[in-house]
């Protein structure tokens, strides 16, 4: 069993940035894909970018390509959602996930954590 919990959210203006965290309980984090999604007022969750825990690669949605950058530290069963040039459009709650053997798809991961409130004011 893993638990993840988030935080780093906030209000931030457009153009700033904030670095998300993801703390998981469990020694089998480092062996789990994880993911970041978030979620709009009436909006379908979404993927925002994710990262396997064996190849070092990385993956982005399109809206978040060379703004986003996600990274995990094993050592620390914590993983990190850098987001620079945020934009009010990235106002959602952002959810960290695990364990997946889809990339993109929400419907793959087992483990979510609560989610944490980002808002890109204008």
């Amino acid at each position: 069993q893993v638990q993840l919990v988030e935080s780093g959210g906030g209000l931030v203006q457009a153009g700033g940035s904030l670095r998300l965290s993801c703390a998981a309980s469990g020694r089998t984090f480092r062996t789990y894909t994880m993911g970041w999604f978030r979620q709009a007022p009436g909006k379908e969750r979404e993927f925002v970018a994710a990262m396997p825990w064996d190849t070092g690669n990385t993956y982005y949605s399109d809206s978040v390509k060379g703004r986003f950058t996600i990274s995990r530290d094993n050592a620390k069963n914590t993983g990190y959602l850098q987001m620079n040039s945020l934009k009010p459009e990235d106002t959602a709650v952002y959810y960290c996930a695990a364990d997946s053997p889809l990339i993109r798809s929400p419907a793959g991961y087992r483990y979510w954590g609560q989610g944490t409130q980002v808002t890109v004011s204008s």
